[in-house]
């Protein structure tokens, strides 16, 4: 059986489904405004719009690893694809604001399937540094995808395309994907005794599992939180909000292409340390500089950030192994939520910011500008916190080797 598992060919499967993933967030992102003009949508609406598809994926994702064990990565990948499908004929067709809702919740929640398969079928195809190196360049896909999708859809406005267009853009990945998928015989799990949720559940009350779901909750705002409020705070300051964004997951995509050598090399405990301390330096310079410099910042940034999910996926997989393809969802889920949780406090942060600032009698771009880079100072708090986090592990885990680690081919 294991003979016949092509793992090339579900490995780039699986990165197709990823564009998908990022073409929905990317594409979706850059025709909003032709929505809101379309539909007459008001900014409230079109946030409810973008929640469902926040709401989708985590709870695909939680729902996949739960059953992954019972129906395998083939049933969960053919849902990807029909409610992929439905989400995106959907919202071509769509008449309004109720259709558009229920439209990008079929499209996260189709997001989350290809999470919740692809994650435990590339950890259960390769072990240890292979399998570290493989889901690095499968997460690639994300910002790689990002980059790509944001590029077509400027690409196609610009052009005067209309948002169907771009719409059906989304299902060339989509189809390509499922060709390939097709008739493929895919992996069995390969650790003995996950596929008990009991056993699942127990492994997750781990003191490892339960330190990394706290540090991958930080590390998701720290990239997600950072990047959202850090676009919006530089065009302020003379740098372009898009060429950062374009230029922080450009390097992401690259960063994760390479990430073999350097896990190889310095393990999942000195990555995950090495890019809190790049991320710390990297969020601390968009607080600081103007112009030109920002883009350095981001550079930096992206550095730190590159490798915090897959990696921590990867730890999951290989530390704590007996929770199976759930506590990698679980993982995953928490990631999702966390930038969710914080936005409030994030938000409190630069009302109060801006209240000071007014006070003092600022106004206009420099007001926004002051207000954003005391914000950015704060968030400065999520990486150097990690940076404790990840010293302690670095340590507690220096000579702990799990059957995963070992294995390197």
């Amino acid at each position: 059986m294991t003979q016949a598992i092509n793992r090339t060919a579900l490995f780039n499967a699986s990165c197709l489904a990823l564009i998908t993933t990022a073409f929905t967030f990317a594409i979706r992102a850059g025709i909003l405004p032709q929505l809101g003009e379309d539909f007459g949508l008001s900014a409230s609406q079109l946030g409810f719009i973008n929640s469902m598809w926040f709401l989708g994926f985590p709870i695909s994702m939680i729902l996949g690893g739960i059953f992954y064990h019972s129906v395998g990565p083939k049933i969960i990948m053919n849902i990807a694809f029909v409610t992929h499908t439905i989400g995106i004929l959907m919202t071509v067709f769509a008449d309004g604001y109720t259709t558009l809702l229920i439209s990008t919740l079929f499209i996260g929640f189709g997001n989350g399937c290809t999470e919740a398969a692809c994650n435990p079928m590339i950890a259960d195809m390769y072990t240890g540094v292979k399998m570290n190196k493989m889901l690095n360049r499968f997460h690639m896909w994300f910002p790689g995808g990002i980059v790509l999708g944001s590029l077509i859809s400027k690409f196609m406005t610009d052009a005067g395309f209309g948002w169907q267009a771009q719409i059906w853009i989304m299902m060339i990945p989509t189809i390509a994907y499922a060709v390939i998928f097709f008739g493929k015989v895919f992996p069995k799990p390969s650790v003995e005794g996950v596929t008990s949720l009991s056993s699942n559940f127990k492994a997750m009350l781990s003191p490892v599992f339960i330190f990394l779901f706290i540090c991958m909750s930080i590390t998701a705002i720290t990239e997600f939180g950072t990047q959202q409020w850090a676009n919006v705070v530089l065009g302020n300051s003379g740098a372009s909000g898009m060429l950062i964004l374009a230029l922080t997951t450009g390097v992401m995509a690259v960063a994760r292409f390479f990430a073999g050598p350097v896990v190889a090399k310095l393990g999942q405990t000195g990555v995950l340390l090495g890019g809190a301390i790049f991320a710390t330096v990297g969020v601390y310079l968009f607080s600081v500089v103007t112009g030109p410099m920002a883009y350095a910042a981001a550079i930096i940034f992206a550095l730190g950030v590159a490798y915090f999910w897959p990696v921590m996926v990867g730890a999951v997989a290989q530390r704590v192994p007996l929770s199976g393809a759930l506590g990698m969802s679980i993982i995953g889920g928490v990631g999702m939520f966390s930038t969710a949780i914080w936005q409030p406090i994030i938000g409190g942060w630069i009302d109060s910011a801006r209240a000071s600032n007014l006070a003092e009698g600022l106004e206009g771009a420099a007001l926004e500008l002051a207000t954003g880079q005391e914000t950015l100072l704060k968030l400065t708090t999520f990486p150097a916190i990690l940076i404790v986090l990840f010293i302690i592990f670095f340590i507690w885990q220096k000579n702990i080797k799990s059957t995963k680690i070992v294995s390197a081919h």
